[in-house]
């Protein structure tokens, strides 16, 4: 009964000490879980979730990476004397894919299975690699950005006035999820390069994407259907909203014009009234962490912390309720997803650079 009872106690203590870590904690172990459980050094290759019987594939899909290339840059801001992105850049390029019309990263492991390549998937991965070639000046991350934007051009058209497709070959689907990041990586290179073209498509992205999917309310729906006559898909996604509201932050800085961020400030108001409720963010953990890259820009410039303090709410409630002590892995159901894991910890690094 004695040793019956120190465990419990123990195992008490410990969920406790679990709970009562700082942000860049959290992060860190988030990412000692994703090494252990969800790396595979044999292969330099990643695995979908915890559970290899319920993965459908022996490896992740590129989508997991996408959100893990991006903690891993906020996990050298945190840390900027270890080198989290060697790892997954190295993972990534297993994807690469240099097919015509123009190289690009395939959904899945091209030495296992030719797949699809996605058009959003390639602009996330290019987003993360500018970030780390701002921090760094690691020419590499520039060049590959740009190669990014280069593949991501092939889907675009004129059909529904313009806008870039979801997928290759797949023409009945127009969304946000490929536009909103697309107009980021644009401004990006812009930024970068000072080259005048990256900025017109920018600014050719952003008019299409708010021409046709934007709510009234500062939140953009999903995707427009081509061919089933312009159908909207009303679906609202933390994401999506959070992509262009980080654009607009980033059209205030280059052009200085003030429409832009009183647009910024309008769609943080309409995503905060839209998704946040009960201390939570109706989304998933990745979703939410574009929202958050979104609310931290805007803060950044109006100094209005009430998003980015919903957030850490959020980020607090999460590992309250969602975190298993034993993997310190977050999410509810038993296998603990790569994208959940990545979405989470880039949460935490950038909540604990705030000043």
């Amino acid at each position: 009964m004695i040793r019956k009872a120190w465990l419990t106690l123990a195992y008490t203590l410990s969920g406790a000490m679990a709970l009562a870590q700082t942000n860049a904690q959290k992060a860190d172990l988030l990412q000692a879980a994703v090494t252990r459980y969800l790396f595979e050094p044999a292969t330099g290759l990643y695995i979908q979730t915890s559970d290899r019987s319920k993965n459908h594939n022996a490896h992740a899909d590129l989508w997991g990476l996408c959100a893990l290339v991006q903690a891993a840059n906020e996990m050298e801001r945190l840390h900027p004397r270890k080198n989290y992105l060697p790892p997954v850049a190295a993972a990534i390029q297993q994807y690469y894919d240099p097919i015509p019309p123009a190289p690009g990263y395939a959904s899945y492991v091209v030495k296992e299975r030719r797949e699809d390549r996605y058009y959003d998937d390639n602009q996330w991965i290019g987003i993360a690699y500018l970030d780390a070639w701002q921090r760094t000046r690691q020419s590499v991350y520039l060049t590959r950005g740009e190669e990014i934007y280069r593949f991501m051009m092939t889907g675009y058209d004129t059909i529904t006035g313009g806008g870039l497709y979801w997928r290759e070959g797949d023409k009945t689907t127009k969304n946000t999820c490929s536009n909103g990041p697309g107009i980021l990586l644009a401004l990006q290179l812009y930024e970068a390069t000072q080259r005048k073209p990256y900025l017109d498509t920018a600014l050719l992205l952003y008019n299409w994407v708010n021409r046709y999917l934007r709510d009234e309310d500062g939140v953009y729906w999903d995707a427009i259907k081509p061919q089933k006559n312009n159908r909207i898909d009303s679906a609202a996604y933390t994401y999506n909203t959070g992509t262009m509201l980080e654009a607009n932050v980033k059209l205030y800085r280059i052009t200085h014009q003030q429409q832009y961020l009183k647009e910024a400030q309008h769609i943080a108001a309409g995503s905060y009234h839209r998704f946040y409720r009960d201390g939570l963010f109706r989304s998933s953990y990745w979703f939410n962490a574009v929202l958050l890259r979104g609310y931290l820009a805007l803060y950044k410039e109006d100094g209005y912390k009430q998003y980015v303090d919903a957030m850490q709410a959020y980020a607090d409630r999460v590992w309250e309720h969602d975190l298993d002590k034993n993997t310190h892995m977050l999410g509810k159901r038993p296998e603990k997803e790569l994208l959940a894991q990545a979405g989470m910890m880039e949460i935490y690094a950038r909540l604990a650079l705030v000043k």
